[in-house]
């Protein structure tokens, strides 16, 4: 007999199709909020609790100084996991119904420029060496696809089809996803592939991107990767794979393309999360206006 917890990791994985760290973390978060309830309740099933007990937990949290965006996914989490009690009819109202998000200050994104990415592909123009090649054409790739640093390390080679000129990348709740790829990334890739054939010893062989060792790549590799590159030539205090993401899609807006193609090159599931990225575009627009009309000379 399962229990809640294991169904409800189920649940996330199977139905909700979630990835293994997202479903981790959601855990970790129930997980938390039963010791919490343990320790000052004397209460150990989390399935009966009230929002009184939620809400204490959440003073605790921010008494603790965690950050509101923090403690707002930790809510998701529980949220999460009352609506799956519901949805099997173990309780018939969620502690979590009239619960409301902490206010968390609205982040902007700041993209790097195009001249920061012409200077940086200046410096790597002719990588020599596998690990060289390998890190050129991870930087290139992320910049003209957009893919996230998760789904460029679950890349497959099965899912490089050169003679399409596409990749096929898993993204978020496993929905796959075909990105084009350029001539010049084509070109990238064939030379990679000719320094992977060197390698002399592949453990794990499916996976496009590996190390040095023949090893799938880390998430905490990846970002370390770009942060290092892009060190040589921004000095914007964040350097990751997420703000090359974010760094695509702005350049593609401010260089004309509509929001409902990058929407389906970043593999949103809505408009209203590709939104986010138009704010650089808006700023792009507005300069060419008041470079461009007559009233403004």
């Amino acid at each position: 007999m399962k229990t809640n917890k294991e169904a409800f990791r189920d649940y996330l994985q199977l139905e909700k199709k979630y990835s293994d760290h997202t479903v981790n973390g959601y855990l970790a978060d129930v997980l938390a909020f039963e010791e919490f309830n343990k320790v000052c309740f004397e209460q150990e099933n989390i399935e009966k609790v009230n929002y009184s007990q939620i809400r204490s937990w959440i003073v605790s949290l921010v008494d603790a100084e965690i950050s509101n965006v923090s403690v707002n996914r930790k809510m998701a989490s529980l949220k999460s996991f009352y609506k799956f009690l519901l949805k099997t009819k173990q309780i018939e109202v969620s502690p979590m119904l009239k619960h409301k998000s902490l206010k968390t200050p609205k982040t902007i994104q700041i993209p790097f420029s195009e001249k920061e990415l012409a200077d940086l592909m200046q410096t790597i123009n002719n990588p020599s060496g596998f690990e060289e090649v390998r890190d050129k054409l991870i930087i290139d790739l992320l910049y003209t696809t957009g893919i996230r640093r998760a789904e460029l390390i679950q890349l497959h080679v099965q899912n490089v089809d050169l003679s399409s000129s596409v990749i096929k990348v898993l993204g978020k709740r496993n929905k796959e996803r075909i990105i084009p790829i350029l001539p010049i990334i084509v070109q990238q890739i064939n030379v990679y592939l000719g320094e992977r054939l060197n390698m002399e010893n592949i453990i794990d062989d499916e996976y496009f991107f590996i190390s040095q060792k023949g090893l799938k790549l880390s998430e905490s590799f990846v970002y370390r990767l770009i942060n290092s590159y892009f060190s040589r030539v921004s000095e914007k205090v964040k350097k990751s794979p997420h703000v090359l993401r974010h760094t695509f899609a702005t350049h593609l807006l401010n260089n004309g393309a509509d929001l409902n193609s990058v929407k389906e090159l970043l593999g949103h599931s809505s408009l209203a999360s590709t939104q986010v990225y138009t704010h650089n575009s808006l700023a792009e627009l507005k300069k060419v206006y008041a470079n461009a009309h007559p009233r403004n000379k």
